[in-house]
């Protein structure tokens, strides 16, 4: 083999992140403008501009969500198996979000009557709040760990609730995760949309900024000086089996924070996490919408980075049985199977990156009022 068990797993690591960064910096500006779609648009027109400057990408951008999805599913198959079924109630409301939020697109301007095009704008709205909501105490709930453990022949077993995870912890973790999406919503709106619209939408923009920088700051504070980590107190292999049985855990608290003190390039993550934040907040004010959105899509990538950096080499912490979590180490497939989906990857990503960037380009520029009411145009 070209690459060893261990070089495998790190890449997969990886590009596991890169897939869930893709995804929030894509679909997240759709589920942004959906949840600011109420408060943006005061007349249909309004709400139509708001739609429509994500109508022709948003199919494209879930793309980013089947992907993630498919690649822990392949790479990660503990995981997939353990996290699916044991927050089977929580996925089965996001999915049911997921899929209203298309239907409603396809179906809101069927009908001119004035209810019909209510109903399905808050049905958007609750396809963009629910996910990022959900998404965001899934993280927390990492972040605290989850109750799970495996018997002698790894059956995984949840021994937790829908309530339990709607810890106080959890909950302030899914606002910042709607937060961040409300401010990319605000930044893709700004550079986008047409007035009133674009104006309505920097303005709550900056709000969603100023909650993103204090949760932000809140997270890292409860996570460094009250919520107990997970550290590997034995020897792993990086070659070894997949087998997560193999191994010693201990829970500290402040635990999260050791991999930023062994390797403190890594500060460079929460640092982009608010850098970013604080540039869209000084876009939103002076109306820069390119300086925005691109302080919006750091503010996301350091964020995200900052959990997946903190919690390495863990992917699913367990809080019922420490042992048993599972890390990048000892969760994955097997080799050869690493290895070939790296070559598929290899192939295609660039591919998928290639049109994604193509169909911005060729639909770029901002949706007006003339631009939605043109009968040449195949609108929302």
């Amino acid at each position: 083999m070209l690459l060893d068990y261990e070089i495998l797993r790190l890449i997969w690591w990886l590009l596991m992140g890169v897939l869930l960064i893709g995804f929030a910096a894509t679909d997240g500006f759709d589920m942004g403008v959906a949840a600011l779609l109420p408060l943006v648009g005061k007349t249909d027109t309004e709400r139509r501009i708001a739609i429509n400057t994500v109508g022709p990408v948003w199919e494209g951008n879930q793309v980013w969500l089947i992907l993630g999805g498919g690649a822990i599913f392949a790479a990660w198959p503990a995981v997939y198996a353990v996290s699916f079924s044991g927050f089977y109630l929580a996925m089965f409301l996001t999915l049911f979000a997921l899929i209203l939020r298309p239907v409603a697109f396809k179906f809101r301007s069927k009908s001119p009557d004035p209810r019909w095009r209510r109903n399905w704008d808050a049905a958007l709205f609750i396809g963009g709040v629910v996910p990022a909501l959900i998404f965001g105490v899934a993280v927390g709930n990492v972040l605290l760990g989850v109750p799970f453990r495996f018997d002698d022949t790894l059956r995984p077993f949840y021994e937790g609730t829908l309530v339990g995870l709607l810890n106080p912890f959890a909950l302030m973790c899914g606002l910042l995760s709607v937060a961040m999406l409300v401010l990319h919503g605000a930044a893709w709106l700004g550079m986008k949309a047409d007035e009133p619209v674009a104006g309505r939408a920097r303005a709550l923009g900056v709000y969603a900024a100023a909650v993103v920088i204090v949760l932000f700051a809140l997270g890292g504070i409860l996570t460094a000086f009250f919520v107990q980590g997970y550290v590997v107190t034995s020897t792993m292999d990086p070659n070894g089996p997949s087998n997560p049985l193999l191994k010693d855990v201990a829970r500290q608290t402040g635990a999260w924070m050791s991999n930023y003190q062994t390797y403190p390039w890594m500060v460079i993550a929460p640092v982009l996490g608010f850098l970013g934040a604080l540039m869209a907040l000084v876009g939103l004010r002076s109306k820069g919408d390119a300086i925005t959105f691109l302080g919006s899509k750091l503010s996301l990538f350091g964020i995200i980075s900052t959990v997946g950096l903190a919690t390495f080499p863990f992917i699913l912490p367990s809080s019922i049985a420490p042992g048993h979590s599972l890390t990048v180490f000892d969760a994955s497939s097997s080799h050869l199977t690493l290895m070939i989906m790296l070559v598929v990857t290899v192939i295609f990503l660039p591919i998928v990156l290639a049109y994604t960037a193509w169909v911005f380009k060729v639909l770029w520029g901002r949706v007006t009022a003339e631009h939605i009411h043109d009968a040449r145009e195949h609108n929302y």
